[in-house]
């Protein structure tokens, strides 16, 4: 074993794999849950997925930014730590390594949701998790092969998981019964709360705008191809997922959504006219789909902790790679804490309120590293503007606002609404902080190693 300072970065990532990095980990299983896990929400969720699409078109600019400025590995943590120090990037470092193990703990949750439209189609629990365990470790196994095999994976796995995508997107649109769309919001609630609450499940979806700034030691030429590949990724899902989204909720009455997980599949039966071999074809490229999320998010899992063990701000052991370059323990722990959040979340609760749960914890620990990155933007263009640099200063400042704005309303709104327990309607809360407090001790533990943050270069 070899600490990553001491190695030679082995970039083997070009911009078709950055981009199918951010593609693949944006498209998961998220959108193909999504009108399952808001049919309780209603058609008024189509408004908040275009709220929530502006949100992360703007957080994708911003990265792209952020990424020429300061192109390090670790993303949202290396901005966090450069604008703010080693305490806070710490804690961004570590809500961000919640995001992405308990985000692998939503996908194949989701993920398990197709599986099951072959296999214990009775929902069995014990059977759901060993599933999901199958989902969260052959991806694990992969990763630990080496980079150039978690990349070729992810390539193919993202051309895949746009057939059903695009279909739906296209002639999916030629299938929409208007009278589907009404009433608009059946959660009870107002029109604002009720697309306040849809969104925080829609930013499930778009997680993963940043992840080729998290992995940029391993994208080759980072200042110009991390940008492009961010802002191309990001384009390319908000397309398909707005159209797609419009489609399902016209072709599938919300009574039906509300009754089946494999939404796309019961609308590809809709469209070829009955039978189940359209639904089956989908939900094969569903699985295949998520399993290309589970493989990339498994990467990002390990790349933030690498990062930011080599600053010292995590322990030593995470700053280790194996023979094969991979990040050993970064990959095993995120894998076992992953395996357990979804165990947990399977106790006392099943379908989509085990999903939304950790849906909402990711929402939130991946918010605060959004928010904390927009505000480093704001302070350093702030201060450029005062030495007299002030090229692009509005839109730079009005995008971080407004990534800002949309971070906080993602944390105000991530609550389990309509549950009948507190505990449930508070549980993404209350998972979020106890994943939190296990920070606390390894932050005093390494609190006295951590390097000084390098300074931040110039706007270009």
């Amino acid at each position: 074993m070899t600490t990553a300072p001491e190695r030679t970065v082995d970039r083997k990532l070009g911009l078709p794999q950055a981009t199918a990095l951010i593609l693949g980990t944006i498209i998961g299983v998220g959108i193909f849950n999504l009108p399952y896990s808001l049919s309780g929400i209603g058609p008024i969720s189509i408004l908040a997925m275009a709220l929530t699409t502006v949100g992360a078109l703007a957080l994708a600019l911003m990265f792209a930014v952020l990424s020429r400025r300061v192109p390090a590995d670790g993303g949202p943590y290396a901005y966090a730590r450069s604008a703010f120090g080693n305490t806070v990037g710490f804690a961004n470092a570590w809500s961000y390594w919640i995001t992405a193990w308990a985000g692998n703990a939503a996908i194949v949750t989701g993920w398990v949701f197709y599986v099951e439209h072959f296999i214990n189609q009775d929902g069995k629990t014990a059977w759901s998790i060993v599933i999901a365990l199958v989902g969260l470790w052959i991806p694990a196994l992969i990763n630990l092969t080496g980079v150039q095999n978690m990349g070729a994976v992810q390539l193919w796995t993202t051309v895949i998981k746009f057939i059903p995508l695009v279909i739906m997107s296209t002639a999916g649109l030629f299938f929409i019964s208007t009278a589907n769309y009404t009433p608009a919001n059946l959660s009870g609630d107002s029109d604002w709360t009720a697309i306040g609450s849809a969104m925080a499940i829609c930013l499930f979806s778009y997680l993963g705008v940043e992840c080729a700034a998290v992995a940029a030691a391993k994208v080759r030429d980072p200042a110009r191809n991390v940008p492009k590949a961010t802002v191309l990724g990001t384009l390319g899902a908000a397309v398909v997922y707005l159209l797609s989204m419009i489609a399902v909720f016209g072709i599938v009455p919300a009574t039906t959504l509300a009754g089946d997980k494999a939404s796309y599949s019961v609308a590809a039966n809709l469209m070829a006219g009955g039978g189940t071999w359209a639904g089956d074809l989908t939900a094969l490229a569903v699985i295949v789909s998520g399993f290309g999320a589970l493989n990339g998010w498994t990467m990002i899992c390990a790349e933030m902790p690498l990062a930011a063990a080599k600053d010292g701000v995590f322990p030593a052991v995470f700053g280790k790679v194996s023979r094969r370059g991979v990040p050993t323990a970064g990959i095993l722990s995120s894998t076992i804490l992953g395996s357990l959040a979804m165990v947990v979340s399977y106790m006392g609760a099943s379908g989509a309120t085990v999903f939304n749960t950790l849906v909402l914890m990711t929402g939130i620990t991946a918010a605060i590293p959004y928010a904390f990155s927009a505000l480093a933007q704001l302070k350093w263009r702030v201060q450029d503007r005062r030495a007299g640099n002030g090229a692009r200063f509005a839109r730079d400042s009005t995008i971080a606002l407004l990534s800002l704005i949309f971070s906080i309303l993602f944390v105000w709104y991530s609550r389990n609404t309509g549950q009948e327990h507190w505990y449930v309607v508070w549980g993404p809360f209350l998972m979020a902080g106890g994943a939190f407090l296990l920070g606390v001790p390894v932050y005093l533990s390494v609190r006295n190693r951590m390097t000084a943050p390098p300074p931040v270069p110039a706007y270009e």
